[in-house]
């Protein structure tokens, strides 16, 4: 497993920590990871990983907003999930943020929460109604909080859990899992190709995708691809659009803009703005996919 100091996307004062986890449960969990602080801007619109992921509330309560604000709200008090997106999700604590986060893999919303990810697209729900482990999750990580633990410590009880109640088992996920692997290989794979290469139908491919993902493999893809092109953007240089989406495949400038925008809720030249206001001395993807908002 991989431990780090620091949450992705929080160059400022945050007590923070996450972890990678291995083995068996790194195949259905990204990073858990811990965040205690207050954000230096009133909220911030959060890209879409084409994952679902949990966070149990142990602070003040944090609104949440999927479909770029458009959706329908959820305070959560206690904890949120999720659901697999295509559009941001605008984060807004209410005050301190003090929280526990699970980032499932594309394929982990089942295996993990036990719940059907077409059930939670493009949707944010309170996570005790959709994960009936959330409740005793969250008595013990406040306990230990309440001991004194230091952040480390609730992430590796969290660990402990998921690999608890976590099942591989599920129907499909062998092929729907080596399908998304080459998906994030090569983003830019025609579907049709992929498809071909795993033995099945284009159209077989997309149901099984749709039942264990929720999304399809070509918004996915999307998705991914966006992923790369922010992580890897220096937002302190000059940036030229044009060459930065065709590296990633987009070679229609509308169709690039329209895609950035429908993922990150904002232009090219907006999110540079946003980050440059906000991000400023960070090191290369620090922030990336946040769109910090006064």
């Amino acid at each position: 497993m991989t431990d780090v100091a620091k949450v992705p996307g929080r160059p400022f004062e945050f007590e923070s920590h996450y972890r990678q986890p291995d083995g068996p449960l790194g195949e259905l969990v990204e990073t858990i990871w811990f965040a205690r602080g207050t954000i230096p801007y009133a909220r911030e619109k959060i890209a879409p990983t084409g994952s679902s992921v949990a966070v149990v509330v142990l602070g003040d309560p944090i609104l949440e907003t999927p479909d770029n604000g458009a959706g329908t709200p959820i305070v959560a008090e206690r904890g949120f999930i999720i659901g697999p997106h295509v559009r941001p999700v605008v984060n807004e604590p209410t005050g301190e943020t003090f929280a526990v986060g699970i980032v499932a893999r594309p394929i982990g919303c089942a295996a993990v929460f036990g719940a059907a990810p077409s059930t939670l697209r493009g949707r944010v729900l309170d996570l005790d109604t959709v994960w009936p482990t959330a409740g005793g999750l969250r008595a013990r990580l406040l306990e230990l909080a309440a001991a004194g633990a230091e952040s480390a410590e609730l992430v590796s009880a969290t660990e402990q859990v998921l690999n608890d109640v976590s099942d591989l088992s599920l129907d499909g996920l062998d092929l729907v899992a080596e399908a998304v692997r080459r998906v994030e290989e090569h983003p830019t794979v025609p579907i049709a190709e992929l498809a071909d290469s795993l033995g099945i139908s284009h159209g077989h491919l997309d149901r099984e995708f749709r039942r264990v993902v929720g999304i399809t493999p070509r918004a996915l893809a999307r998705l991914l691809r966006l992923q790369r092109m922010l992580a890897e953007l220096d937002v302190g240089s000059p940036v030229r659009w044009t060459d930065v989406a065709a590296d990633l495949g987009w070679f229609d400038q509308a169709h690039f803009v329209r895609d950035f925008k429908r993922h990150t809720g904002v232009t090219p030249s907006e999110y540079l703005e946003a980050q440059r206001d906000n991000y400023a001395g960070a090191e290369v993807g620090e922030g990336a996919g946040f769109v910090p908002e006064a």
